[in-house]
């Protein structure tokens, strides 16, 4: 980056914290650090969810995917609305009038300590690997636009992180969240306009349209049951509906957001919120991702986009002839593209996407020498694809105002999850187990102390176990999709089935864990229906166990009549 662009981004990092810690002081009491005293409105609450998903995975992935795959992503959202909806009508009331902290505190009231305990546990551990991936995304853009190392920039980021959560408690970051969402819809606006103003002067808006929908990079709905594609309507709409249930409605990371709601009826607001703006905000980054793959049309991308990666491929001898073939390829898709916008006929759609795929024939070929020099391991460059983008076409100053918004990006969605973290450390574990009917004082210290706990081990996480990944934007939800069918199973328990007790529900959440987990062993089966399958397995044997094992005062009266 130029001077000016480091400029940029120093007094937009500075700005953020400053002014979330401004907003945030006072957080002297638990109460306060972990659930703003209550005093959050709805639409600073409903921008803040919206933040802790729109992490710096949303800018480099997503953009990557609607680029390499099209805008078919967006189905994983179509279950949001009613999930959203159905929380907005049970959970949320239900949390608040229970006074509690956290979900699983809940869990305590209705059923036992074990299984408030275990499903704790479950939390911690998929929350955790979660917030090691986000952590390692804008390690990824400063890496690619520097040439450091992403394992350093990750501890350099995660330890800004924990400074910054540690200091300001959940109030501060939820008012950054609110600035920070500000700054990213501006930036998004802006990269749409740059990728379309770059095209060349005789490609209309409505060329990039046809173009994009020819090479299948418009293709929203996908109306075909198949049990194995990750993303259709019917695994959208069904399994995308369970995961949002249980994303926003057992984990504690968004939970903790709509419990520092002045009211039931402002945590309403800010869910319903949600509801209305995810999609639009998902296509519209998707279709960036696709307008971007319409200039790479007529402007060649590189034939690998990972920058260290294609220098070391470089040095092969079998370097020349790949890049030579890619080329080709790219001449010819180019010359192909301009056919088709001078003429839309079968056989000109058709010798264009001939075309687009011997390009990513060419390009895999590419791809194959890396793997080749990584001894086999799958290589996937799709997180470096926005930000050539990014490098290539954004003027001195917008590239540091847009890595600034990324990284910032990454630090409200980290903040935000290791807080949670903290937050059902000290309360469900700590606070119920270790150091019970401790001062206010005491868990408050605990809480910042648990905060650097977890902070340090998303940073070990981030710099040695997320490297390699594909789609960071899917790696994250295969990732909770292990764990939230069972959180999810267990709350549906809890909220309509009275008469199931502790016991039975919790070996319900250990059966329904290991269905998934076989599910994702055993079968091709997406990922997305792990969150139906968990949690039908957990209710089924909930109700099974209920029905067999004999109610406390059953079991008495059986002993009695002995």
């Amino acid at each position: 980056m130029r001077p000016l662009d480091w400029l940029v981004f120093l007094v937009w990092l500075v700005s953020l914290v400053s002014y979330g810690l401004y907003r945030g002081r006072g957080s002297n009491t638990v109460s306060q650090y972990l659930l703003a005293g209550k005093s959050m409105p709805w639409y600073a609450m409903g921008l803040s969810i919206l933040a802790t998903q729109a992490s710096a995975i949303t800018f480099i992935s997503t953009t990557g995917q609607g680029h390499v795959d099209g805008m078919r992503f967006a189905q994983f959202y179509f279950g949001l609305p009613i999930a959203m909806v159905i929380l907005s009508a049970t959970a949320v009331p239900i949390f608040h009038r229970a006074k509690v902290y956290t979900a699983y505190e809940y869990l305590e009231h209705r059923f036992d300590s074990k299984t408030r305990a275990l499903t704790s546990g479950i939390f911690l551990i998929q929350r955790g690997l979660a917030a090691g991936i986000g952590l390692y995304a804008p390690a990824v853009a400063l890496s690619a636009v520097l040439g450091w190392s992403d394992r350093w920039i990750t501890v350099a980021i995660g330890a800004l992180v924990v400074v910054y959560v540690t200091t300001g408690g959940i109030k501060a970051l939820t008012w950054a969240d609110v600035q920070q969402m500000t700054m990213i819809f501006i930036a998004l606006v802006i990269s749409l306009f740059i990728a379309l103003k770059a095209l060349p002067s005789e490609v209309s808006f409505l060329d990039a349209l046809h173009l994009a929908g020819a090479a299948g990079r418009l293709n929203i709905v996908d109306t075909h049951l198949d049990w194995s594609s990750r993303y259709n309507v019917w695994s959208g709409l069904i399994g995308g509906a369970f995961l949002a249930l249980a994303y926003f409605g057992c984990d504690q990371s968004q939970v903790q957001r709509y419990l520092t709601g002045k009211s039931i009826a402002q945590s309403r607001l800010s869910l319903i919120f949600n509801a209305s703006v995810k999609i639009p905000m998902q296509l519209f980054i998707l279709f960036i991702g696709a307008m971007v793959f319409v200039l790479s049309l007529f402007v060649q991308e590189p034939l690998i986009f990972h920058p260290v990666e294609a220098a070391r491929a470089a040095q092969t001898p079998a370097w020349p002839s790949a890049q030579a073939g890619y080329n080709r390829a790219f001449e010819a898709q180019r010359t192909a593209a301009y056919e088709l916008t001078k003429q839309q006929t079968p056989e000109t759609i058709s010798q264009f996407r001939a075309a687009v795929k011997n390009l990513d024939t060419q390009r895999q070929v590419g791809r194959g020498i890396v793997e080749k020099l990584n001894r086999g391991e799958r290589f996937d460059d799709t997180n470096y694809i926005f930000l050539s983008f990014v490098k290539k076409f954004l003027p001195v100053g917008l590239i540091g105002l847009l890595i600034g918004v990324i990284f910032s990006a990454s630090m409200g969605s980290t903040s935000g999850e290791i807080n949670s973290l903290a937050t059902v450390s000290v309360v469900d574990i700590y606070g119920r187990y270790i150091a019970p009917n401790r001062d206010d004082k005491h868990y408050l210290i605990a809480s910042r102390f648990l905060t650097v706990f977890w902070g340090a081990f998303a940073v070990a996480f981030a710099a040695l176990g997320a490297r390699g990944f594909g789609a960071l934007i899917e790696r994250v939800n295969i990732v909770g999709s292990l764990f939230y069918g069972g959180m999810l199973g267990v709350f549906v328990l809890a909220f309509f089935f009275k008469h199931v007790r502790g016991t039975a529900a919790f070996y319900g959440v250990i059966t329904g864990e290991i269905a998934i987990f076989c599910t994702a062993k055993f079968t091709s089966i997406s990922f997305l229906w792990y969150n139906v399958i968990g949690c039908l397995v957990v209710v089924i044997t909930g109700l099974l166990l209920s029905a067999l094992i004999p109610k406390p005062e059953q079991a008495k009266s059986q002993t009695a009549a002995r």
